[in-house]
């Protein structure tokens, strides 16, 4: 596992700053209101029942024999704060194991580990049925604080009927991709190590190896944390649980966006990136939006950029339910996840999503879907308005007189950030298409002329999403000057076997792609002029991967590192991983060609099932 990445600072497990902020600012599971009574507890008492009043449960992991540690994100490694070679530790192997609770010397105890409750609408109580949070951690040189967890550590009260496991098949899977994403600069949770449970045997669709993932994140709270405490009508664990997430998870009140009056709102949709200061609100003008409004608003900004950036980079999560949703506005919890091979906007990666729910065009909607959803479990907060201090509206909430106009309040907010999460949406995706294309500038006209015509191209001739990108990148301007050398040239977009499609010829299909060749040229060169080409390559190729772990590539890793016992790919994909942008890694040359090169026919557009 050796890093290619350089690091000269870091510290030790021991040293490295740990907290314990959300168990002490939220209500534990009143069977286990200290982690001593927890960790003195049989194991088999802190498994599946049902936890009213509580946000989480002191619970330890299931000690593992033998395990095996498959790999360490070098990057992950730096950002949390840790040392190189720190991986190498029997401490550091037993702590990812769940062999190990840390230990603090000063507070004399363990340090917390919990497990977060929230619900689906149609399941009743769920929460995290595997994934055990170690504690928190600061790195010292960013000052970022981190939840550290591990996914497959055993059962909690809400694994329900689940065995609280996971397999390597789904383990390899989300380490590898959520450190791609955070190496294309999209929003997600993070991926530390992966260890394989030789001894543990998985029942799933058939009998699989075990395995856990060390991940963490800067929050692990969902939308779906707050529909249980809505459904059961727990308002101030309600109001607890937004306050910690204001003051906690984002830093306090004065980072979210400011209040704006109803007049200012359009001004603020229309130019997203602003965020009024108070100052600029002159005189008592009248608003909707106490502080609770601003926090729905915030959320809804972060999922708005996330879900812009898998959009601009052909990413789906495949399962976006409320419980699948960031409050941080992070990818999380990679289930049926899939890169974009063929353009093609009706694609899931789910093979259970009969419905498109789910579908690369569909992911925008369906995550305002769920802010919605959030929306309404916040709505007597929001709805109140300036009487959401009151000593008696939080002592008894919304009175018959105060209902109708509350109503009225909270879905107007809500509306209003509905314009808000588009605009700030699609101006995220301008902002990273006109980076991906070459762009300096962005124009009224791109959006049409070349946006969604290359991908209304991309889905006619059934050309692959990155590598257009990519080998765009790569084309020098002096190659396009006559229609018939952008005629020539088009064939690099082309599969192996060809194009797709109905109704083209080689011609016609080389004549689209000419035709948007020539107006993407007259774009670069309004922008960069005629002298920069060189510079306008270098700068799209440092935002248009070369390589994506795609789901073929996984698979294939899934069987050399299950079936073959080959532990070498894991270290090498990663590192490509974390460098996506690169020509060459200097690894293994003919490996590295076939991982970025043409999708084989068959295995394109994968699907896999939620089963992990």
């Amino acid at each position: 596992m050796a890093s290619h990445l350089s690091r000269s600072t870091g510290s030790s497990l021991t040293d490295l700053p740990k907290s314990n902020v959300f168990t002490s600012k939220l209500p534990p599971d009143p069977a286990f209101e200290t982690p001593e009574v927890s960790h003195k507890a049989p194991r088999e008492t802190l498994g599946p029942r049902m936890v009213k009043g509580a946000l989480f449960t002191y619970v330890r992991p299931e000690p593992v024999d033998k395990p095996e540690l498959l790999g360490v994100s070098p990057r992950a490694m730096e950002d949390l704060g840790l040392k190189p070679g720190e991986e190498e530790t029997p401490q550091f192997k037993a702590l990812v194991a769940g062999n190990q609770i840390w230990w603090d010397e000063e507070k004399g105890g363990h340090l917390p580990v919990g497990s977060v409750l929230r619900r689906g609408s149609w399941a009743g109580q769920l929460g995290d049925g595997r994934a055990i949070s170690l504690f928190e951690c600061t790195n010292p040189q960013t000052s970022t604080r981190y939840e550290l967890q591990l996914k497959g550590a055993g059962k909690t009260p809400y694994s329900r009927f689940a065995d609280g496991k996971a397999v390597l098949r789904s383990s390899i899977r989300e380490y590898i991709v959520s450190e791609a994403l955070n190496a294309l600069g999209v929003p997600t949770t993070r991926a530390l190590s992966l260890t394989l449970l030789p001894d543990a045997k998985v029942l799933r669709e058939r009998i699989e190896p075990g395995a856990i993932v060390a991940r963490f994140a800067e929050s692990w709270l969902r939308i779906g944390t707050f529909d249980l405490p809505r459904v059961r009508g727990d308002r101030q664990l309600i109001r607890k649980l937004a306050t910690y997430v204001a003051e906690d998870v984002f830093g306090g009140w004065e980072n979210l966006p400011a209040a704006v009056s109803v007049g200012e709102q359009q001004s603020n949709v229309d130019n997203p990136q602003r965020n009024v200061p108070r100052d600029e609100l002159q005189g008592p003008q009248e608003t909707e939006e106490n502080r609770f409004a601003r926090l729905y608003r915030e959320i809804a900004r972060r999922n708005a950029k996330t879900v812009a950036a898998w959009q601009a980079y052909g990413f789906m999560n495949g399962v976006l339910n409320t419980d699948n949703t960031s409050l941080y506005g992070l990818s999380l919890d990679y289930g049926p996840f899939a890169f974009m091979d063929n353009f093609d906007p009706s694609y899931t990666p789910n093979h259970d999503d009969h419905m498109l729910r789910y579908s690369y065009k569909n992911q925008p909607s369906i995550i305002w879907w769920n802010l919605v959803r959030l929306g309404e479990s916040l709505g007597e907060l929001i709805g109140a308005g300036s009487r959401v201090d009151e000593e008696a509206f939080i002592k008894d909430g919304v009175t018959e007189e105060m209902e109708a106009e509350v109503i009225k309040r909270a879905e107007s907010v809500i509306e209003r950030t509905g314009e808000e999460f588009r605009a700030v949406f699609l101006n995220e995706y301008k902002r990273l298409m006109s980076q991906r294309l070459g762009l300096k500038t962005q124009k009224e006209s791109d959006f049409q002329d070349l946006f969604s015509e290359m991908l209304d191209t991309l889905e006619a001739l059934e050309l692959d999403f990155n590598h257009f990108f990519r080998r765009l990148s790569g084309l020098s301007l002096s190659e396009l000057h006559s229609d018939e050398k952008r005629k020539e040239v088009a064939s690099i977009f082309f599969h192996a076997e060809g194009f797709g499609g109905i109704g083209y010829t080689d011609a016609s299909a080389r004549e689209r792609i000419a035709k948007w060749l020539d107006s993407w040229q007259a774009r670069v060169l309004e922008d960069w002029g005629a002298g920069n080409d060189e510079e306008r390559r270098k700068a799209m190729k440092a935002v248009n991967p070369n390589f994506v772990p795609r789901g073929w590539i996984l698979d294939e890793i899934i069987e050399r590192v299950e079936r073959k016992g080959d532990r070498e790919i894991l270290d090498r994909v990663m590192q490509m991983s974390l460098n996506p942008f690169n020509d060459e890694w200097g690894l293994h040359k003919q490996e590295e060609e076939r991982f970025c090169g043409d999708v084989p026919k068959y295995k394109r557009a994968m699907m896999c099932s939620c089963s992990s």
